[in-house]
């Protein structure tokens, strides 16, 4: 895998998320079962662009299927305004994190299968996630917790990070290209290895510690079908 270009940071001493189509379905044992409806929607840059990544710098080449509009990518970082929120320049600070990588609004799937928005901050150290109703730090994720990331080959927004020691989290967002490649460089940063990025059209991630869902992705005429079941 190259090296990838790191987007620009923000310094820590100095649009909201597209919800997707959701509905309930049943498994072939007739239990209930989480589908989200197809997906068809580019990758979302928005605002001031300040650095550019192109589609040999990230680590999909051969294997997932691009939207046209991430063929070329610039990339923000930040696309929230970090230093202007009290609360998470608090959180930071308090943590000893010096910079911010990425921040953006997400959908964060809860173990019962509802979405929460949520803000998701990675820095040169660690990966939070933060209610923006609340000002409530939910989680915070050491980079060298993370053991890989799952995807689709397909051009839906969905990602989940594995952590073995704990439990995982599944995501959506429409700037998912970003977040994976600023991960896979952190990591490399702060720990010396490379993150494994494995893609499939189906995968399992454990919604709790001791809870494991499956996501199956499936093209349909106008997009991705994506369905999440309990096992």
């Amino acid at each position: 895998m190259q090296r990838l270009k790191v987007p620009k940071r923000v310094q820590v001493d100095e649009s909201p998320t597209e919800i997707p189509k959701y509905d309930v379905a049943e498994d072939e044992e007739g239990n209930p079962s989480e589908a989200l409806g197809h997906q068809n929607d580019g990758e979302d840059n928005g605002g001031i662009r300040n650095s550019n990544v192109t589609e040999d710098q990230e680590p999909f080449m051969g294997v997932k299927v691009r939207r046209k509009a991430s063929f070329r990518r610039e990339y923000k970082g930040d696309y929230i305004d970090v230093r202007s929120n009290p609360y998470l320049m608090k959180i930071l600070q308090k943590q000893g994190d010096k910079e911010v990588l990425f921040a953006d609004k997400v959908l964060k799937f809860t173990a019962s299968g509802k979405m929460k928005r949520r803000i998701l901050m990675i820095t040169d150290f660690a990966i939070y996630i933060v209610d923006p109703e609340a000002d409530a730090l939910k989680r915070r994720i050491a980079l060298a917790a993370v053991e890989r990331m799952c995807l689709s080959e397909l051009s839906d927004n969905f990602f989940a990070i594995i952590i073995p020691t704990e439990y995982d989290v599944l995501m959506a967002s429409t700037r998912k290209t970003e977040i994976v490649t600023v991960l896979v460089e952190a990591t490399k940063s702060a720990s010396d290895y490379e993150l494994e990025v494995c893609f499939s059209n189906s995968f399992e991630y454990n919604a709790t510690a001791e809870f494991v869902k499956e996501v199956q992705f499936e093209e349909v005429e106008g997009g991705v079908k994506t369905r999440i079941l309990k096992k």
